[in-house]
């Protein structure tokens, strides 16, 4: 397979583009050091990690003598073939599922990212976003430095190379300490595996085994597939390098305050996965829990969620509450996640096609809907229409976390405060906007309280809902990140 191979080695080159970046996202991370089917073992693990990214894949492979990767636009199961597999052949690898992040939903910004730098191969993954790439890109262009994509990612390569004659831990070390915000990364050469998170931790990543192999993924749930045993978390600030002489970390920075992201609970991780040492399932139930105990006086004919964002939350609040638990909309599993999809005319044909009412449950019903979230209000705006065709009297809603207000520079798709629709209306009007006869949220302090833990004493990161930003940036980039519409 002389073609594949060279096709795989060499990888798909890009063109140049500006550097413009949109939207923020989250994506999916996957690492697997000492295994001969690293390459399988990846792409299992991108499998389960598809919720956290549906627009390209990719995966990495080192062999001792070099790193050879693949990547295409699309979903993990039609990007990857068993002769594709079979050509990425090594025993150290890295994989990741993209939505678009820093830069546009384009190829060239696909990871991961692989250059070839004093006759050594690097790949790089990147789940997050940092809040200084304009300033760092600007300071290395006027250095000379040619970037080939739009991504943020490739900044970090860049500082790395300018320290690799002092050896791979140093040039690492001091990366990651010129960047700053949300990340967790994973990284391979020919022969060794490192994974590395932001001081704050705003991004989850573990540590597995697998045997005698060591394996490194945003979420737990990859280790399920494979069979592979938790051993930790990395922890938020931490270097892990794995190679031949095992495990080994690093710790460069002074100790901070956590910021875990709380909406990787809320909406984005799945909820067999366990993070930030909690379980995602059980976290999203006690969410309904606490929306019992702060709307004592509610009452429905039937309580519904929105499958599947607001599953766990309503299961939650119909055993507090005693309202009967339906599933008064049927999804169409063969849809993607709306929320996630990159442009808004997908996200509306998505609505449409996704959820379908049951007429003969909800006809002539006083309904009360659970939902996780209300980013934009579109999407929720589709959906109660079509409740109110199916014949629904009422229609009430829960949502089972505080209303976003303010947007996010670390990883999560509302860039914008105008995307934000609590930001710029009030209560009555956005359910006036959304079409519901009620409309309430759990409060900050009962979202904590789901979490185990108070105003007072916590360590998520919360500034989508407060406005205080854990990592500070520069007033140019905030302007530039949060208030242009591209």
């Amino acid at each position: 397979m002389p073609d594949l191979n060279k096709r795989i080695l060499n990888g798909h080159s890009g063109i140049l583009t500006p550097f413009t970046p949109v939207k923020k996202e989250e994506c999916g991370i996957f690492g697997v050091y000492g295994n001969p089917d690293a390459a399988k073992l990846t792409y299992f693990g991108l499998y389960a990690l598809q919720h956290r990214g549906q627009e390209s894949a990719g995966i990495a492979v080192g062999d001792g003598c070099q790193i050879k990767s693949y990547k295409s636009m699309g979903l993990v199961h039609d990007i990857f073939r068993e002769d594709t597999l079979k050509a990425l052949d090594g025993d150290v690898a890295i994989g990741h599922v993209r939505y678009s992040t820093t830069g546009s939903s384009l190829l060239e910004n696909a990871q991961p990212f692989v250059v070839f730098h004093g006759n050594e191969h690097y790949a790089i993954g990147h789940n997050g976003n940092l809040v200084n790439a304009f300033e760092l890109r600007n300071e290395l262009e006027k250095q000379g430095a040619i970037f080939r994509s739009t991504m943020d990612t490739e900044i970090f390569m860049h500082l790395m190379a300018k320290n690799l004659s002092y050896g791979l831990e140093e040039a690492l070390v001091e990366a990651l300490l010129r960047v700053q915000g949300a990340y967790s990364i994973v990284m391979c050469t020919k022969g060794a595996l490192i994974g590395a998170r932001d001081p704050n931790g705003f991004r989850p990543l573990c540590l597995g085994k697998l045997n005698g192999s060591y394996v490194l993924a945003s979420e737990t749930c990859a280790f399920d597939l494979i069979e592979a045993t938790y051993v930790r978390d990395v922890e938020p600030g931490e270097i892990l390098i794995i190679d031949e002489n095992g495990l080994h970390s690093l710790y460069p920075f002074p100790k901070r305050r956590e910021s875990h992201c709380i909406f990787e609970f809320i909406y984005f991780a799945r909820p067999d996965s366990n993070i930030f040492n909690q379980n995602v399932y059980m976290f999203r139930k006690r969410l309904g829990w606490q929306m019992a105990k702060e709307n004592p006086s509610i009452e429905a004919d039937l309580l519904m969620p929105f499958p599947d964002s607001g599953n766990y939350a309503a299961l939650g609040l119909a055993e507090a509450s005693k309202i009967p638990l339906e599933m008064g909309v049927i999804r169409n599993h063969y849809v993607g996640r709306t929320f996630i999809q990159p442009s808004q005319a997908m996200r509306d044909f998505g609505v449409r096609v996704k959820l379908n009412p049951v007429k003969e449950l909800l006809a002539g019903k006083n309904v009360l809907l659970v939902e996780d979230s209300i980013i934009r209000g579109t999407t929720t705006k589709t959906r109660i229409n079509a409740l109110r065709q199916a014949g629904a009297k009422h229609v009430h809603m829960l949502v089972s976390c505080p209303p976003h207000r303010h947007p996010c520079p670390y990883g999560i798709d509302f860039s914008t405060k105008g995307e934000l629709i609590a930001a710029t209306h009030t209560l009555g009007e956005t359910r006036d906007y959304i079409g519901l006869d009620s409309l309430n949220y759990l409060s900050v302090e009962g979202l904590l309280e789901a979490a185990g833990a108070s105003s007072e004493k916590h360590n998520f990161c919360l500034a989508c809902f407060n406005g205080e930003y854990p990592v500070a940036f520069k007033e140019e980039v905030r302007k530039h990140c949060f208030e242009q519409r591209r």
